[in-house]
């Protein structure tokens, strides 16, 4: 789930756009504190902020130049200031859009997804690579996902960069075994099937992303986005509940948690 840190004082709205954000499906924090709003910043680490730029002791402008100075976190200021020169301000201090009140959640909704998918969706450098909620860190050999981090082996960073980098396709099995195959060993079908296998269990077990990673027999390996693994979750607690509630139906609790 995104985090988006909220900086606002006006208390009301920020009330009302907590639980609109919530509804979409976002992580809300709310700073209180508008002394000290890069160390907030800095220990919340959101995937993006919504910013006002009238506020206490200094304006959106200057931490807005402050956290851009440390993160290239997306910022949107959200401000009842319209004139051509706030938005020109607010932009050339590092903010990514500019929204004037009153503004339609509708609208805000999508300028916030549509900066969420610039920003992460295909965000590579030379060592981090961002997908949906998660992060691939290739120098480290780590990934994450929301609040937890497993330690990866060669090969299982080396299958997850593929995926990533071909998010939406399916890629063939001899093309992750050439990425995989170097001068000192050999990687067989077998041995790929392996690593999946154990990868798979490991994304399952260590982190919840149950059916993350899909294989098409005969054709290759592709990644399952994230809010469609949510929205099998989703399906499957309404069944549950539907079948726990109603005194008509019987069925085997463990198949239907293996479902």
């Amino acid at each position: 789930m995104r985090e988006i840190l909220l900086i606002e004082d006006d208390l009301d709205l920020s009330k009302q756009l907590l639980l609109s954000l919530n509804k979409w499906g976002f992580s809300v924090e709310i700073i209180d504190d508008f002394s000290n709003i890069i160390e907030e910043f800095t220990e919340k680490n959101p995937s993006l902020i919504i910013m006002d730029v009238n506020l206490p002791y200094y304006d959106g402008f200057y931490w807005c130049e402050k956290i851009r100075a440390i993160s290239k976190v997306p910022i949107i200021f959200l401000s009842s200031r319209d004139s051509n020169m706030d938005l020109i301000m607010g932009i050339n201090n590092g903010g990514d859009d500019y929204i004037t009140k009153p503004f339609s959640i509708e609208v805000l909704i999508t300028k916030i997804n549509a900066l969420l998918r610039r920003s992460y969706d295909y965000t590579f450098s030379d060592s981090v690579i961002y997908y949906d909620d998660t992060v691939l860190d290739v120098e480290k050999c780590t990934f994450k996902y929301e609040d937890n981090i497993i330690d990866l082996t060669k090969n299982e960073m080396k299958i997850l960069s593929i995926l990533i980098k071909n998010k939406g396709k399916v890629v063939s099995r001899d093309k992750i075994m050439m990425s995989l195959w170097n001068d000192d060993e050999f990687v067989s079908d077998n041995t790929l099937t392996v690593n999946v296998t154990r990868l798979r269990g490991r994304l399952k077990d260590e982190l919840g992303l149950n059916d993350f990673i899909k294989t098409k027999k005969g054709i290759g390996i592709w990644f399952n986005e994230l809010n469609k693994i949510y929205k099998r979750k989703e399906y499957k607690y309404y069944i549950f509940n539907s079948l726990i509630n109603s005194n008509k139906h019987i069925f085997n609790f463990n198949k239907f948690i293996q479902w």
